[in-house]
Protein backbone atom coordinates (compact mmCIF):
# COMPACT_ATOMS: atom_id res chain seq x y z
CA UNK A 1 0.00 0.00 0.00
CA UNK A 2 1.58 3.41 -0.73
CA UNK A 3 1.97 6.21 1.89
CA UNK A 4 -0.60 8.97 2.01
CA UNK A 5 1.26 12.04 -0.15
CA UNK A 6 2.61 14.79 2.27
CA UNK A 7 0.62 18.05 1.86
CA UNK A 8 2.38 20.97 0.52
CA UNK A 9 2.72 24.49 2.24
CA UNK A 10 1.86 27.29 0.57
CA UNK A 11 4.22 30.58 1.09
CA UNK A 12 0.18 31.64 2.68
CA UNK A 13 -0.04 29.01 5.07
CA UNK A 14 4.05 29.75 6.00
CA UNK A 15 3.77 33.47 6.24
CA UNK A 16 0.27 32.99 8.23
CA UNK A 17 1.62 30.33 11.01
CA UNK A 18 3.53 32.70 13.38
CA UNK A 19 0.69 34.51 13.51
CA UNK A 20 -1.28 31.73 14.14
CA UNK A 21 1.36 30.61 17.18
CA UNK A 22 1.30 34.14 18.67
CA UNK A 23 -2.72 33.93 18.63
CA UNK A 24 -2.74 30.91 20.46
CA UNK A 25 0.02 31.25 23.11
CA UNK A 26 -0.99 35.29 23.73
CA UNK A 27 -3.67 34.05 26.38
CA UNK A 28 -0.73 31.92 28.11
CA UNK A 29 1.31 34.53 28.01
CA UNK A 30 -0.82 36.97 29.12
CA UNK A 31 -2.28 34.96 32.25
CA UNK A 32 1.11 34.31 33.29
CA UNK A 33 2.26 38.10 33.11
CA UNK A 34 -1.20 38.83 35.41
CA UNK A 35 -0.14 35.85 37.79
CA UNK A 36 3.34 37.53 38.24
CA UNK A 37 2.15 40.92 38.96
CA UNK A 38 -0.07 39.30 41.60
CA UNK A 39 2.35 37.64 43.01
CA UNK A 40 4.54 41.28 42.82
CA UNK A 41 1.67 43.14 44.92
CA UNK A 42 1.07 40.06 47.20
CA UNK A 43 4.96 39.70 48.27
CA UNK A 44 5.06 43.43 48.65
CA UNK A 45 2.15 43.46 50.44
CA UNK A 46 3.13 41.20 52.66
CA UNK A 47 6.63 42.91 53.38
CA UNK A 48 5.01 46.57 53.96
CA UNK A 49 2.99 44.18 56.81
CA UNK A 50 6.27 42.74 58.43
CA UNK A 51 7.45 46.59 58.20
CA UNK A 52 4.23 47.86 60.17
CA UNK A 53 4.66 45.14 62.75
CA UNK A 54 8.07 45.31 63.69
CA UNK A 55 9.29 48.68 62.86
CA UNK A 56 6.23 50.37 63.72
CA UNK A 57 4.98 47.81 66.39
CA UNK A 58 1.22 48.50 65.47
CA UNK A 59 -1.13 46.33 67.06
CA UNK A 60 -2.51 43.32 64.99
CA UNK A 61 -5.97 44.49 64.78
CA UNK A 62 -4.25 47.89 62.84
CA UNK A 63 -2.42 45.80 60.48
CA UNK A 64 -5.50 44.10 59.09
CA UNK A 65 -6.90 47.18 58.49
CA UNK A 66 -3.37 48.47 56.88
CA UNK A 67 -3.96 44.56 54.76
CA UNK A 68 -7.77 44.78 53.75
CA UNK A 69 -7.57 48.84 52.39
CA UNK A 70 -4.08 47.78 50.14
CA UNK A 71 -5.71 44.64 48.98
CA UNK A 72 -8.83 47.17 48.13
CA UNK A 73 -6.41 48.71 45.81
CA UNK A 74 -4.83 46.20 44.30
CA UNK A 75 -8.18 45.05 43.67
CA UNK A 76 -9.68 48.18 41.93
CA UNK A 77 -6.59 48.78 40.25
CA UNK A 78 -6.45 45.06 38.59
CA UNK A 79 -10.23 45.64 37.19
CA UNK A 80 -9.41 49.35 35.82
CA UNK A 81 -5.99 48.45 34.80
CA UNK A 82 -5.14 45.15 34.32
CA UNK A 83 -0.98 44.59 33.88
CA UNK A 84 -0.70 47.55 36.11
CA UNK A 85 2.38 47.11 38.50
CA UNK A 86 2.76 48.84 41.58
CA UNK A 87 5.32 51.31 40.25
CA UNK A 88 3.30 51.87 37.72
CA UNK A 89 0.66 53.60 39.53
CA UNK A 90 0.17 57.14 39.44
CA UNK A 91 -1.15 59.83 41.13
CA UNK A 92 -4.18 59.97 38.80
CA UNK A 93 -4.74 56.11 39.22
CA UNK A 94 -5.36 56.97 43.41
CA UNK A 95 -7.68 59.63 42.79
CA UNK A 96 -9.85 57.67 40.11
CA UNK A 97 -9.48 54.84 43.43
CA UNK A 98 -10.67 57.66 46.02
CA UNK A 99 -13.77 58.39 43.49
CA UNK A 100 -14.83 55.06 43.36
CA UNK A 101 -14.50 55.05 47.23
CA UNK A 102 -16.67 58.10 47.23
CA UNK A 103 -19.25 55.99 44.74
CA UNK A 104 -19.34 52.60 46.68
CA UNK A 105 -20.26 54.73 49.13
CA UNK A 106 -17.76 55.01 52.29
CA UNK A 107 -17.83 57.63 54.49
CA UNK A 108 -15.29 60.03 54.90
CA UNK A 109 -13.94 58.66 58.20
CA UNK A 110 -13.57 55.47 56.42
CA UNK A 111 -11.91 57.05 53.34
CA UNK A 112 -9.16 58.78 55.37
CA UNK A 113 -8.17 55.70 56.93
CA UNK A 114 -7.95 53.95 53.70
CA UNK A 115 -5.98 56.83 52.63
CA UNK A 116 -3.97 57.05 55.28
CA UNK A 117 -3.14 52.93 54.27
CA UNK A 118 -2.75 54.33 50.84
CA UNK A 119 0.15 56.94 51.68
CA UNK A 120 2.15 54.38 54.31
CA UNK A 121 2.10 51.82 51.84
CA UNK A 122 3.73 54.02 49.13
CA UNK A 123 6.37 55.51 51.97
CA UNK A 124 7.38 51.49 53.00
CA UNK A 125 8.35 50.92 48.85
CA UNK A 126 10.06 54.23 48.77
CA UNK A 127 12.03 53.57 51.87
CA UNK A 128 12.73 50.02 50.29
CA UNK A 129 14.01 51.40 46.58
CA UNK A 130 11.38 49.49 45.45
CA UNK A 131 9.86 52.98 43.24
CA UNK A 132 11.42 56.55 43.03
CA UNK A 133 8.69 58.65 43.49
CA UNK A 134 5.66 58.68 45.76
CA UNK A 135 2.30 58.44 43.62
CA UNK A 136 -0.02 59.34 47.06
CA UNK A 137 2.15 62.10 48.35
CA UNK A 138 -0.08 64.77 46.86
CA UNK A 139 -2.79 62.63 47.40
CA UNK A 140 -6.22 64.25 49.15
CA UNK A 141 -8.99 62.87 51.24
CA UNK A 142 -12.43 64.34 52.15
CA UNK A 143 -12.46 66.96 54.91
CA UNK A 144 -13.48 65.54 58.56
CA UNK A 145 -15.86 67.23 60.54
CA UNK A 146 -14.71 67.26 64.03
CA UNK A 147 -17.87 65.57 65.60
CA UNK A 148 -17.40 65.84 69.76
CA UNK A 149 -19.50 62.55 70.24
CA UNK A 150 -21.47 62.31 73.94
CA UNK A 151 -19.83 62.60 77.29
CA UNK A 152 -21.56 61.37 80.52
CA UNK A 153 -21.94 63.48 83.62
CA UNK A 154 -20.75 62.19 87.23
CA UNK A 155 -24.39 61.37 87.65
CA UNK A 156 -24.82 59.60 84.62
CA UNK A 157 -21.54 57.56 85.45
CA UNK A 158 -23.09 56.96 89.43
CA UNK A 159 -26.30 55.73 87.91
CA UNK A 160 -24.43 53.01 85.47
CA UNK A 161 -22.54 52.12 88.61
CA UNK A 162 -25.52 51.81 90.44
CA UNK A 163 -27.21 49.00 87.80
CA UNK A 164 -24.37 46.85 88.35
CA UNK A 165 -25.32 44.13 90.98
CA UNK A 166 -21.98 43.43 92.75
CA UNK A 167 -23.89 40.33 94.58
CA UNK A 168 -23.87 38.33 91.46
CA UNK A 169 -21.17 36.76 89.99
CA UNK A 170 -19.68 39.11 87.87
CA UNK A 171 -20.46 41.85 89.65
CA UNK A 172 -17.17 43.49 91.13
CA UNK A 173 -15.40 42.79 88.20
CA UNK A 174 -17.92 44.78 85.97
CA UNK A 175 -17.92 47.74 88.60
CA UNK A 176 -13.99 47.43 88.60
CA UNK A 177 -13.87 47.74 84.45
CA UNK A 178 -16.03 50.73 85.20
CA UNK A 179 -14.28 52.53 87.59
CA UNK A 180 -10.88 51.85 86.07
CA UNK A 181 -12.10 52.85 82.70
CA UNK A 182 -13.49 56.35 83.84
CA UNK A 183 -10.29 56.95 86.39
CA UNK A 184 -7.84 56.56 83.88
CA UNK A 185 -9.47 57.08 80.80
CA UNK A 186 -8.63 53.30 79.18
CA UNK A 187 -9.12 52.56 75.57
CA UNK A 188 -11.12 49.22 75.37
CA UNK A 189 -8.05 47.84 74.52
CA UNK A 190 -6.16 48.22 76.83
CA UNK A 191 -8.47 47.67 79.24
CA UNK A 192 -9.40 44.19 78.27
CA UNK A 193 -5.32 43.44 78.52
CA UNK A 194 -4.34 45.34 81.82
CA UNK A 195 -1.75 43.23 84.06
CA UNK A 196 -2.04 42.70 87.67
CA UNK A 197 1.71 43.34 87.62
CA UNK A 198 0.84 46.42 86.19
CA UNK A 199 -1.38 47.81 89.50
CA UNK A 200 1.06 49.81 91.95
CA UNK A 201 -1.92 50.43 94.79
CA UNK A 202 0.80 52.09 97.16
CA UNK A 203 2.03 54.76 93.98
CA UNK A 204 -1.69 54.75 93.20
CA UNK A 205 -0.58 54.20 89.19
CA UNK A 206 -1.14 51.96 86.71
CA UNK A 207 1.27 50.78 83.77
CA UNK A 208 -1.12 51.15 80.65
CA UNK A 209 0.22 49.33 76.91
CA UNK A 210 -1.54 51.53 74.19
CA UNK A 211 -0.82 52.21 71.11
CA UNK A 212 2.35 50.55 69.19
CA UNK A 213 3.00 48.27 72.45
CA UNK A 214 4.07 52.28 73.79
CA UNK A 215 3.65 52.41 77.30
CA UNK A 216 2.89 55.04 80.14
CA UNK A 217 1.85 55.69 83.39
CA UNK A 218 -1.78 56.76 84.06
CA UNK A 219 -2.55 57.66 87.87
CA UNK A 220 -5.80 55.88 89.55
CA UNK A 221 -8.37 56.93 91.70
CA UNK A 222 -9.00 55.33 95.06
CA UNK A 223 -12.81 53.98 94.07
CA UNK A 224 -11.00 52.24 90.92
CA UNK A 225 -8.30 50.84 93.34
CA UNK A 226 -10.91 49.54 95.97
CA UNK A 227 -13.39 47.83 93.48
CA UNK A 228 -10.23 46.19 91.90
CA UNK A 229 -8.90 44.93 95.30
CA UNK A 230 -12.39 43.75 96.12
CA UNK A 231 -12.35 41.77 92.63
CA UNK A 232 -9.47 40.44 93.36
CA UNK A 233 -9.94 38.95 96.57
CA UNK A 234 -13.34 38.09 96.36
CA UNK A 235 -13.65 36.67 92.85
CA UNK A 236 -10.25 36.45 90.47
CA UNK A 237 -7.81 35.07 93.18
CA UNK A 238 -10.18 32.08 93.08
CA UNK A 239 -10.52 31.57 89.75
CA UNK A 240 -8.40 29.28 87.22
CA UNK A 241 -6.70 31.50 84.51
CA UNK A 242 -6.34 29.68 80.94
CA UNK A 243 -2.43 29.41 79.81
CA UNK A 244 -0.96 32.73 78.89
CA UNK A 245 -3.94 34.77 81.15
CA UNK A 246 -2.28 33.86 84.53
CA UNK A 247 -1.79 38.03 84.82
CA UNK A 248 -4.39 39.29 83.23
CA UNK A 249 -6.69 40.98 85.42
CA UNK A 250 -9.94 40.88 83.59
CA UNK A 251 -11.36 37.39 83.33
CA UNK A 252 -14.33 36.02 82.08
CA UNK A 253 -16.15 33.10 83.93
CA UNK A 254 -14.06 30.58 81.79
CA UNK A 255 -10.58 32.19 82.69
CA UNK A 256 -9.67 34.61 79.26
CA UNK A 257 -9.63 37.84 78.76
CA UNK A 258 -12.26 39.61 77.93
CA UNK A 259 -13.15 40.23 74.50
CA UNK A 260 -13.47 43.90 73.18
CA UNK A 261 -17.27 42.98 72.35
CA UNK A 262 -17.88 41.74 75.76
CA UNK A 263 -17.21 45.12 77.11
CA UNK A 264 -19.12 47.30 74.14
CA UNK A 265 -21.83 45.69 74.91
CA UNK A 266 -21.67 45.27 78.92
CA UNK A 267 -21.14 49.38 78.60
CA UNK A 268 -24.31 49.55 76.33
CA UNK A 269 -26.55 47.29 78.74
CA UNK A 270 -25.46 49.21 81.86
CA UNK A 271 -26.42 52.81 80.05
CA UNK A 272 -29.52 51.29 79.13
CA UNK A 273 -30.50 49.78 82.28
CA UNK A 274 -29.68 53.69 83.97
CA UNK A 275 -31.82 55.00 81.66
CA UNK A 276 -29.62 56.96 79.36
CA UNK A 277 -30.28 57.86 76.46
CA UNK A 278 -26.99 59.27 74.60
CA UNK A 279 -25.38 57.08 72.34
CA UNK A 280 -23.00 55.39 74.83
CA UNK A 281 -19.62 53.04 73.90
CA UNK A 282 -16.27 52.31 75.90
CA UNK A 283 -14.63 55.24 74.27
CA UNK A 284 -17.25 57.55 75.65
CA UNK A 285 -15.64 57.15 79.11
CA UNK A 286 -12.53 57.53 77.90
CA UNK A 287 -13.95 61.05 76.35
CA UNK A 288 -16.09 61.85 79.62
CA UNK A 289 -12.52 61.38 81.16
CA UNK A 290 -10.78 63.89 79.57
CA UNK A 291 -13.46 66.69 78.97
CA UNK A 292 -14.13 66.40 83.13
CA UNK A 293 -10.20 66.74 83.40
CA UNK A 294 -10.08 69.47 81.44
CA UNK A 295 -12.95 71.28 82.34
CA UNK A 296 -11.67 71.37 86.20
CA UNK A 297 -8.37 73.25 84.67
CA UNK A 298 -6.54 70.45 84.06
CA UNK A 299 -3.07 71.45 81.61
CA UNK A 300 -3.89 69.62 78.18
CA UNK A 301 -0.14 68.50 77.81
CA UNK A 302 -1.04 66.38 81.03
CA UNK A 303 -4.28 65.33 79.72
CA UNK A 304 -2.28 64.05 76.23
CA UNK A 305 -0.08 62.35 78.22
CA UNK A 306 -2.20 60.16 79.98
CA UNK A 307 -4.60 59.64 76.89
CA UNK A 308 -1.32 58.40 75.61
CA UNK A 309 -2.04 61.07 72.26
CA UNK A 310 1.41 61.35 70.33
CA UNK A 311 0.06 64.94 69.06
CA UNK A 312 -1.87 67.91 71.06
CA UNK A 313 -4.09 67.74 68.35
CA UNK A 314 -5.96 64.35 68.82
CA UNK A 315 -6.46 66.15 72.47
CA UNK A 316 -7.98 68.67 71.94
CA UNK A 317 -10.40 66.57 68.73
CA UNK A 318 -11.54 64.26 72.73
CA UNK A 319 -11.89 67.43 74.66
CA UNK A 320 -15.53 69.29 74.77
CA UNK A 321 -15.74 71.84 76.76
CA UNK A 322 -19.53 73.40 76.74
CA UNK A 323 -20.71 76.53 75.22
CA UNK A 324 -21.92 77.93 79.05
CA UNK A 325 -18.72 77.10 80.76
CA UNK A 326 -16.96 78.87 77.86
CA UNK A 327 -19.13 82.09 78.43
CA UNK A 328 -19.12 81.97 82.17
CA UNK A 329 -15.25 82.23 81.32
CA UNK A 330 -15.55 85.56 79.24
CA UNK A 331 -18.29 86.54 81.66
CA UNK A 332 -15.98 86.37 84.77
CA UNK A 333 -12.70 87.60 83.66
CA UNK A 334 -13.16 89.60 80.13
CA UNK A 335 -13.37 93.55 80.77
CA UNK A 336 -16.04 93.98 78.36
CA UNK A 337 -18.26 91.26 79.48
CA UNK A 338 -20.01 93.19 82.30
CA UNK A 339 -22.41 95.70 82.57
Amino acid sequence: MNAPPIPQLSLFHLLLFPFLLLFLLFPLSLSLSLSFLRFVWDSWIKGFLVYLRLEKSLLPNSIEAYRHDIRLLAQFLALEHPGLSPEQVTLNHLRAFIKYLNEIPLSAGSQARVLSGIKAFFHFLILEDHITKNPAELLQGPKLSRKIPDVLELHEIDAMAAVIDTMKPEGLRNRAILETMYSCGLRVSETVNLKISAIYVEEEFIRVTGKGDKERLVPIGQTALKFIDMYLREQRNHMTPKPGNTDILFLNRRGSKLSRVMVFYLIKEWAERAGIQKNISPHTLRHSFASSLVEAGADLRAVQQMLGHESITTTEIYTHIDRSYLQQVVHDYHPRSKK
